[in-house]
């Protein structure tokens, strides 16, 4: 089965600069995939590559099975740093623009228009549109050609919460829909509300991918009890005072999760009342600066 996007050491140096270092990136059919890093991680270069508009210094991709070549591009869309069109026609009238230059067909426009919630304002001047409604006609253009993989870098820039708020739910739409979807950010929320899985880029490298829940980890178990000043006094009994912490009104133990129902049994049977017991995550923060402190340290 061909991969939407497979990269095999993917490399782009420019002078003595190394901005993507031996990227080996593989994104599923129908999953919406977060490319996540801090700015300057060559998140967009990784993207231009992929569309053939910088040339690789190593490496391989391929689109939907495809080298590069010609056709390369077709059943993809894209959204590369922020939208460009006229500014003195109207949103419906730079999508017919552009889908006589894609080769797109005119009964796809207000399809788009409908999908992106513009139809209401495409009759509109561009210069007239606010930022997000501008990113709003960049993902209609880039919805033209029927795309089966979209590309999109950092599509929430510069939007206010709203407008974030809309762009993560046409992708969650887009990629509900059967559309394969790529795009970057450096907003941990972002990609934990939007994707199934991410991939954490820093110095150019891949450090981590995976889901979400992959990335945080289970670290032991999170108990909520009452009291809790005897719930955490049998705990220290049965693990060591050095495994039990107490953190905002529950108990964080380090702990199998496997242990969960014997845990169980042990606090009620000593008058313990449960109120919650379940496997303790990593906070993504953590796991994020995590990653990219140890993607720094292996390109030091």
């Amino acid at each position: 089965m061909n991969l939407p996007v497979q990269t095999e050491g993917l490399t782009k140096r420019y002078g003595g600069l190394t901005a993507v270092r031996e990227l080996d990136l593989t994104v599923r059919a129908g999953e919406v995939y977060g490319f996540l890093g801090p700015n300057g991680a060559g998140k967009t270069t990784t993207l231009r590559m992929l569309l053939g508009l910088v040339r690789p210094t190593a490496g391989t991709v391929r689109l939907l099975g495809r080298p590069p070549g010609a056709g390369r591009l077709a059943g993809v869309g894209a959204l590369i740093e922020g939208p460009a069109f006229y500014p003195y026609l109207s949103g419906r009238e730079n999508l017919r623009v552009l889908a006589r230059y894609a080769g797109a067909g005119a009964d796809r426009i207000p399809l788009v228009l409908e999908l992106v919630e513009m139809a209401d304002r495409a009759g509109d001047r561009y210069a007239s549109y606010s930022l997000g409604m501008k990113q709003r006609l960049g993902l209609a253009a880039a919805l033209l050609k029927d795309p089966r993989l979209l590309i999109l870098d950092e599509p929430t820039n510069g939007l206010d919460p709203a407008g974030m708020a809309d762009m993560r739910r046409l992708i969650r739409r887009l990629g509900a829909s059967g559309c394969t979807v790529l795009f970057s950010s450096h907003l941990l929320g972002e990609v934990e509300q939007v994707c199934d899985r991410v991939g954490v880029i820093s110095r150019g490298r891949l450090v981590a991918e995976g889901s979400v829940a992959e990335l945080r980890g289970v670290t032991g178990l999170r108990v909520l009890a009452d009291p809790l000043d005897d719930a955490a006094a049998h705990a220290r009994a049965l693990f060591g005072a050095e495994r039990v912490r107490v953190v905002d009104g529950g108990l964080d133990l380090s702990v199998e999760p496997e242990r969960a129902a014997w845990l169980n049994a042990e606090l009620v049977g000593a008058g313990v009342a449960v109120r919650e017991l379940r496997p303790r995550e990593r906070d993504l923060e953590q796991v994020f600066f995590e990653l990219i402190e140890k993607g720094t340290a292996d390109v030091a």
